[in-house]
């Protein structure tokens, strides 16, 4: 051993010898100790000589008395009865003949708990199935019977069968939802969620829930189902509260947790929120991301909790008041039973806005249906405000342009595929001469290519870049060209670009529609499942998604030869992004809706046929470069005709600016 162990073991030694030492017990410990056995071998004698006499059992809690209960005995007084003192038992020990004091051991009372269960009661239409319960007087679950989930319909698809609505679409379940009245009375709250209500009457598409309490207060709900339709007309009736409640303080809290309902739960997740309505703010909603909640800013016009493609709103007919109406979502945690099969929780509190509780009645209208542009817009309620179609620019597009052409293609009983296909063929035909503006410039600047480089090795110097740049505009203005003439069209081509990408995932009319291989054109395509996951990139094959990659590499390898390689050391190669983009959308399109992946990938390739076509029969490359020379010598015979633009004049200020500076410098 070294020496530092050594000293470690030392000191160690030495510290364990005082700790041993100082915690020996004192002369008095060991002679109390040693009494304490004395007495415990006593009591043991005087038990196995088979005393009878009748002892009290202490309570359990305090087991050091255990061990002496037989030895203990209640002392009685005069008249018969224990003694009791600041409300302990007193007892005596019958060796020690000391009293001791014990807590009463306490006596359980019998409690009748009964949980209240309540009675199920089905209503339905031509469209909804909805269960009430009378515990609560509460809608309990909801099916829409027109559609189904995934689940359902991906096991007759891939069965060969029809795939018709057999099990209807579940939103939720007895348990996942509750909707009730908070009424504060009393310094209580009135809960009606926990109360069990009577029918008070019934027929195929109404029911009227009771509930009487002290006196002649009552709550009734009333729920009328409309014919064929998404929705039903909710009231609620409060009376004989009037001295004891404050009308203000009257909330309706409704909660729900959504049931999983398509193919790709992550998605469906990702775009899950409670949506709102105020009165002067407009629409509004709650992250799509993470958990959020927010008290209401405003008067509400409603509310909606939106999950996927489907959603569920309620309108007040005066609006919920802005005081005490808060919105809240909370995502599941890893590990929670919900956490495969709910989406997320939803939670609202609505200030109902009543000016009295002696006889108030507030009127209500609950949605529950898809979240389909048509059906949301015929309610005239802004409810289509929910469509993810993007913001500004891009939801104008898709609402007055992508979606009037494919809405009118999907009227005439084609299938889906072809009608986005036909939509494609229309918007790249619309931007064909775009198209051709940007193609006649990149090959003008083409031709102008081999000048450029001779331009740029005539100043390879940093301190010659003014000079550089200013024979440089001065060719394109002589030429005709422009850089910025490709750059233009392009942008005016991406506004549409981006607002597909929200168009498609947004339409309800993809879900469950298959075309060629992809079973559902609002989910992901598969033709081969790996059984396991990939990091980035997901646990299948989407075609569509490397068909539009491939189509995307050979569109950027055609316009290759337009990019310039950056003659300044740190500047990005253009070339070598463009490339690596294709690569990255297999990656970032794999879990997308294969509706979208098909669009571009069929719109890339029109741009390819439209770019063949154009160099091939509309635009003539020599007759171009002839016509770019004679401007050029109409331009270098007439000088004086040559003016200078204005940006120009800027550079050649900046160029002269610089100069001073390197004069600076060198002094």
């Amino acid at each position: 051993m070294d020496k530092n162990t050594v000293i470690g073991l030392v000191i160690i030694g030495v510290i364990l010898s005082v700790f041993t030492i100082f915690n020996q017990p004192t002369e008095e410990e060991l002679k109390e100790k040693q009494a304490k056995t004395e007495l415990a071998e006593k009591r043991k004698k005087e038990n196995e000589k088979g005393a009878d006499s009748e002892t009290e059992k202490t309570d359990e809690s305090t087991s050091d008395q255990v061990e002496t209960a037989n030895t203990i005995v209640a002392k009685l007084g005069e008249d018969g009865k224990q003694l009791e003192s600041e409300g302990f038992l007193v007892f005596t020990d019958t060796i020690t003949k000391k009293d001791t004091l014990i807590a009463p051991k306490p006596i359980k009372e019998e409690v009748n708990e009964t949980v209240v269960e309540g009675e199920i009661i089905r209503l339905e239409n031509e469209k909804l199935i909805i269960d009430f319960d009378t515990k609560g007087g509460q809608i309990a679950s909801v099916q829409l019977k027109e559609f189904q989930s995934y689940k359902d319909y991906a096991k007759n698809y891939n069965a060969g069968k029809s795939t018709e609505v057999v099990n209807p679409l579940v939103l939720f379940k007895k348990g996942d939802a509750t909707n009730h009245l908070v009424i504060p009375m009393d310094g209580k709250e009135l809960k009606t969620s926990n109360e069990l209500f009577t029918v008070k009457s019934k027929s195929n598409d109404r029911i009227v829930f009771q509930l009487k309490k002290e006196g002649n207060q009552v709550v009734e709900f009333i729920y009328q189902l409309n014919k064929d339709a998404y929705d039903i007309d909710y009231s609620i009736n409060i009376r004989g509260f009037a001295g004891k409640v404050t009308p203000q303080n009257v909330v309706l809290n409704w909660d729900a947790s959504m049931r999983k309902t398509e193919r790709l739960f992550s998605e469906q997740r990702r775009v899950s929120t409670i949506c709102f309505k105020y009165q002067n703010e407009g629409f509004s909603w709650l992250s799509e991301m993470g958990d959020d909640e927010e008290e209401a800013e405003d008067k509400v016009e409603w509310v909606n909790f939106k999950q996927g493609y489907f959603s569920s709103f309620l309108r007040p007919e005066n609006g919920f008041s802005k005081t005490g109406s808060s919105f809240e979502i909370k995502n599941y945690k890893e590990g929670d039973d919900k956490n495969w099969s709910h989406i997320k929780d939803f939670s609202t509190t609505m200030n109902l806005n009543l000016k009295s509780v002696e006889n108030a009645s507030i009127h209500m209208n609950w949605f529950f249906g898809p979240n389909d542009d048509a059906v949301l817009s015929s309610y005239d309620s802004g409810y289509d405000d929910v469509l993810n179609y993007g913001w500004g620019l891009f939801r104008w597009i898709n609402l007055y342009a992508v979606q009037p052409i494919f809405q009118f293609l999907s009227s005439t009983g084609m299938g889906l595929g072809i009608a986005i296909l036909l939509l494609t063929f229309i918007i790249k035909f619309a931007l064909m001469p775009i198209q051709w503006k940007m193609y006649t410039s990149s090959a003008k600047m083409r031709i102008l290519k081999p000048e450029i480089d001779e331009i740029n090795a005539k100043f390879p110097d940093k301190a010659d870049a003014m000079k550089k740049q200013m024979e440089t505009m001065a060719l394109y203005r002589e030429s005709g060209a422009s850089p910025l003439a490709g750059c233009v069209p392009m942008l005016i081509q991406m506004p549409i670009l981006l607002a597909v990408f929200r168009f498609f995932p947004s339409t309800f009319s993809l879900r469950q529609e298959s075309f060629l291989w992809a079973e559902d054109l609002s989910s992901f395509d598969s033709i081969y499942d790996f059984g396991f996951n990939i990091w980035m990139y997901g646990d299948h094959i989407s075609l569509f998604t490397l068909l539009m990659a491939g189509t995307t590499l050979v569109y950027t390898h055609i316009n290759s030869g337009n990019m310039q390689t950056p003659q300044q050391p740190g500047m990005p190669n253009m070339k070598v992004i463009m490339y690596f983009f294709p690569i990255m959308m297999i990656f970032f399109f794999n879990n997308y809706s294969s509706g979208l992946s098909y669009y571009y990938f069929i719109s890339t390739l029109i741009s390819i046929l439209i770019m063949i076509m154009i160099k091939k029969f509309f635009v003539d490359e020599e007759k171009l470069k002839l016509k770019m020379a004679n401007r050029k010598e109409a331009a270098a015979a007439s000088p004086k005709k040559k003016g200078k633009s204005k940006f120009q004049e800027r550079l050649e200020q900046m160029q002269k600016a610089q100069q001073e500076q390197l004069k600076n410098r060198k002094k």
